[in-house]
């Protein structure tokens, strides 16, 4: 679908989709669960999975995210994640050596869900029946792109050709009964001759296909404000990363590049032990329409610490 006349020809079902797009979740206004992105606890999942499941319920998580690859993913996925494995300590993705079906009793026997499952862009490109049928499986609504890869994201040209890309993959999820959802990081988030090149990707992607993941930490430290972007794009953010940032600290460069996150790693650190307005981030978020808050620690000093810190600020906040 060409970026220009997407919406034109979109017709009446894409009007209604974006019409109900920028309402708030109801089911969050009664529920108000959070949830942990399982790249977060990694190490403890291929230690002892059904352990690890059940201390994170224990904590007080309701809902959880996955990662990938998956058994089903692209081939080529599955390669570069063998290449960087040996570097991360782990090698467990997906469901981790379990049939879906136990993994999905096992969530279930802790009253756990699972809204989304992260996956990569090869995957949804080339095997989106496969991640359909696995999120119809474990109740998943939403397929999600935690990055784009950084040889597509070099100059703007990069980024319309991404957006008609996202709108294409869009297109292919809502005919598999599913959504497509996009995590951006924070690259994209600095002005180039006066252009902000992650604007130039959301408003060219159909708001009743393409919807959005913010990430509390990485959107500021690429110098944006979250609040500024849950208002501006009311309706598109369906899913929040929450971590917080001890100071106020930016990437030394774009944010493209792992020097840039690892620079910022340091500072990281677990919900209200930080600088960040996370219960106005928060607030906003949920106005905004954002329906599942999703704690992330991509580390930690201590990450029992962290994830339980971030537990407790959630439930002081209202959420079970």
């Amino acid at each position: 679908m060409n970026r220009r006349n997407f919406l034109a020809s979109a017709g009446m079902a894409s009007m209604i989709g974006c019409a109900l797009a920028a309402r708030p979740s109801l089911a969050l206004e009664s529920e108000r669960r959070f949830g942990i992105q399982l790249w977060s606890v990694a190490k403890m999942l291929s230690a002892d999975f059904e352990g690890t499941i059940a201390m994170l319920a224990g904590l007080g998580y309701r809902e959880l995210e996955t990662y990938g690859p998956y058994t089903f993913s692209d081939p080529r996925q599955i390669e570069n994640w063998k290449a960087v494995t040996p570097s991360l300590g782990f090698s467990g993705s997906g469901f981790f050596g379990l049939p879906i079906d136990r993994v999905k009793a096992i969530f279930a026997s802790h009253g756990l869900r699972v809204p989304s499952m992260h996956t990569d862009l090869f995957t949804l490109q080339t095997r989106m029946g496969e991640l359909a049928e696995a999120a119809h499986a474990l109740g998943a609504t939403y397929v999600t792109l935690p990055s784009l890869p950084a040889d597509q994201r070099q100059t703007f040209d990069d980024y319309k050709r991404a957006a008609d890309i996202f709108n294409k993959v869009g297109e292919d999820a809502a005919r598999h009964g599913v959504r497509f959802a996009y995590h951006n990081h924070g690259y994209g988030l600095a002005p180039v001759e006066g252009k902000v090149p992650l604007d130039t990707l959301l408003d060219a992607t159909d708001p009743a296909r393409v919807f959005l993941e913010m990430d509390t930490y990485w959107t500021t430290a690429g110098g944006a404000d979250p609040k500024a972007y849950l208002a501006r794009y009311k309706g598109r953010y369906r899913m929040m990363h929450l971590k917080d940032m001890k100071g106020n600290h930016r990437f030394a460069g774009d944010g493209g590049g792992s020097s840039d996150w690892i620079s910022m790693f340091p500072h990281l650190t677990y919900l209200g032990d930080g600088s960040l307005d996370m219960a106005g981030i928060i607030a906003a978020a949920q106005d905004s329409g954002v329906e599942h808050f999703f704690v992330e620690q991509d580390r930690a000093d201590d990450l029992m610490v962290a994830i339980t810190g971030s537990a407790n600020y959630m439930k002081k906040l209202g959420f079970k």
